[in-house]
């Protein structure tokens, strides 16, 4: 019998922290945060996220059978039909979010954007060009926010940039990476934390320029180096599954100080502070043990 715990660990539940504030970067920087009901586009993506994790899980159960038999498909705690349902529930609920709370163009760029995690789960995943594909899905969810407007491309750019760094190190999970794939991950963290000041050209002048967003940018870009780094570089040291898996989750967990850095940049220092607030409850899951799984 399938228990909640099963239906949570299918859709990486603690992962779904990392997305809330994709739509709070693209909100801030193209109108300076939310307006009326936008506040239900972070809603719009956790629910397309969940929705892609159970997918991933259905594409992969021929794999996972071999590699990770625990997780629930393989080990019959979820039939592939049930995760393939779930998939195409949290994908529907989040399309209607997107919808409500970015009316037309919210659902036009909300569209694209499932459109693009059921290509990435089903098709890019294992070849060359998936970390780019995941990059365009955590790309277009920024967008989702903004409701497409080009004044949030420079922030959907650093949130691309991270994600295609975790995910070509992501790769060597099971088996092992790279030093390649640690250095691309490295390349790409230094070079979203720079784009966090350029992300500000396109954010509302006034509230850019504002000491406070100049020291709350800083302060989350730090906060971002000093939880992507580490494990990055031990990684790079050493690619071992276990190093490289660890890398990975420090690098999921690591984009929402990402996050935070862009919002206070862009001027929205109290969303700002709540996303770091969501970083500090993560990291203290993690020192619990209490970890579940995001990869």
């Amino acid at each position: 019998m399938t228990t909640t715990s099963d239906l949570l660990e299918l859709v990486r539940a603690p992962a779904a922290l990392t997305v809330l504030g994709d739509t709070a970067v693209g909100a801030q920087a193209a109108a300076g945060g939310f307006r009326g009901r936008g506040w239900l586009l972070p809603l719009a993506s956790v629910a397309i996220y969940s929705g892609g994790m159970a997918l991933n899980d259905w594409a992969d159960r021929g794999v996972d059978a071999a590699e990770r038999p625990e997780r629930p498909i393989p080990s019959g705690r979820i039939s592939p039909r049930r995760a393939l349902a779930v998939a195409a529930g949290l994908g529907a609920i989040g399309l209607a979010l997107a919808a409500a709370g970015g009316g037309r163009r919210g659902l036009a760029v909300a569209v694209p954007l499932a459109a693009s995690v059921v290509a990435y789960d089903v098709v890019a995943k294992p070849t060359a060009a998936g970390p780019l594909a995941m990059a365009a899905c955590r790309g277009l969810d920024v967008l989702m926010g903004a409701g497409g407007s080009p004044r949030a491309l420079p922030a959907a750019l650093a949130i691309a940039v991270h994600t295609l760094g975790v995910t070509a190190l992501s790769r060597g999970e099971v088996h092992g990476g790279t030093g390649a794939d640690a250095g691309i991950a490295l390349v790409a963290t230094g070079a979203a934390a720079a784009a966090v000041d350029a992300a500000a050209g396109s954010a509302p002048a006034a509230q850019a320029q504002a000491p406070a967003s100049r020291i709350g940018g800083a302060l989350g870009s730090a906060a971002y180096l000093a939880a992507a780094l580490p494990g990055q570089l031990a990684a790079l040291e050493e690619p071992s599954p276990t190093k490289v898996r660890d890398a990975t989750r420090a690098g999921i967990g690591s984009v929402v100080p990402l996050q935070a850095a862009l919002v206070a940049r862009a001027g929205g220092i109290a969303v700002a502070t709540g996303l770091m607030a969501v970083h500090a409850t993560i990291r203290m899951r993690a020192r619990r043990g209490r970890r579940g799984e995001i990869t």
